[in-house]
């Protein structure tokens, strides 16, 4: 196939945004198309059935409008759909399409990372239930300990803009306490969720100092930049206008409402069906 287009990142909500903002941010010439399945957030409660569903749905969509390469910048969908979607389903789509998640380089940057080799991981329920970071983090680094905390409240709190106030202030006390329970010689923590950005001046309030946190925008831009670097058949068919579109599964106007708390600029949105 000889046509060009544009990346393609996906989430579940909004999350993502902060995600897609350090990508082009490192890779600006770049055209991006952003879907946010916002009418059927969150997915960190939901099965690997469904998440799987749902994810494989908003990726063809994305090959569909012209992707030949699409980030999964959603821990749960890279946690559970990923793998399937690169072994199983990519060779009957198209075997020179590609499909990247953000739980490989934020595993990899760890490892340069933590001195004591004891890491801590604040995710979604679904992402902490699939081990996906537990079992990625053994594979590359053995020697590590890893303790995990779900933290549900979180994402609703930062989606319905309550992240600065006593509600947030309360979950994420609660939350990383847990954690610092768990393991008391922890110096490195991976936000593994997306929407966690928002809530780090709370989360860095109540991390003793010395902790490293590792976000993942930086990590995941830094490590696509390195991907395209290493495959030049897949830089050539990414196209380089330097255009974004938004697209979301949920209200337009919604999407516009709420856009502006994870990504800063103009935002021209469209409302699609999966």
């Amino acid at each position: 196939m000889n046509t060009i287009g544009p990346i393609g990142v996906f989430d579940s909500g909004y999350g993502g945004l902060t995600v897609l903002s350090k990508i082009i941010s490192h890779l600006p010439e770049y055209d991006y198309i952003y879907l946010g399945d916002n009418a059927r957030t969150p997915y960190g409660t939901r099965s690997f059935e469904v998440v799987y569903e749902y994810t494989l749905q908003s990726v063809r969509r994305l090959f569909d409008m012209g992707a030949h390469l699409v980030i999964l910048a959603c821990n749960t969908a890279s946690a559970k759909a990923l793998r399937t979607i690169q072994q199983n389903d990519l060779p009957g789509i198209d075997p020179d399409r590609r499909v990247l998640g953000v739980i490989r380089p934020s595993v990899e940057k760890v490892g340069e990372l933590s001195v004591t080799r004891h890491v801590g991981i604040l995710g979604t329920a679904g992402t902490v239930q699939s081990e996906s970071y537990l079992l990625e983090i053994r594979k590359l680094f053995p020697q590590m300990h890893v303790f995990q905390e779900a933290c549900p409240m979180w994402v609703p709190l930062v989606e319905n803009n309550e992240f600065n106030g006593k509600g947030a202030d309360y979950f994420v006390k609660k939350n990383v306490d847990a954690l610092l329970a768990k393991a008391p010689r922890m110096d490195t923590v991976i936000l593994a969720c997306t929407h966690y950005p928002l809530l780090l001046p709370k989360i860095r309030e109540r991390l003793p100092e010395g902790v490293t946190i590792v976000e993942q925008g930086n990590i995941v831009a830094e490590s696509l930049k390195d991907y395209l670097k290493r495959h030049p058949e897949m830089n050539a068919k990414c196209s380089k206008k330097g255009t974004v579109k938004f697209y979301t599964t949920e209200s337009a106007e919604k999407f516009r409402q709420t856009v502006g708390l994870f990504f800063s600029g103009d935002v021209q949105v469209e409302h699609i069906h999966l």
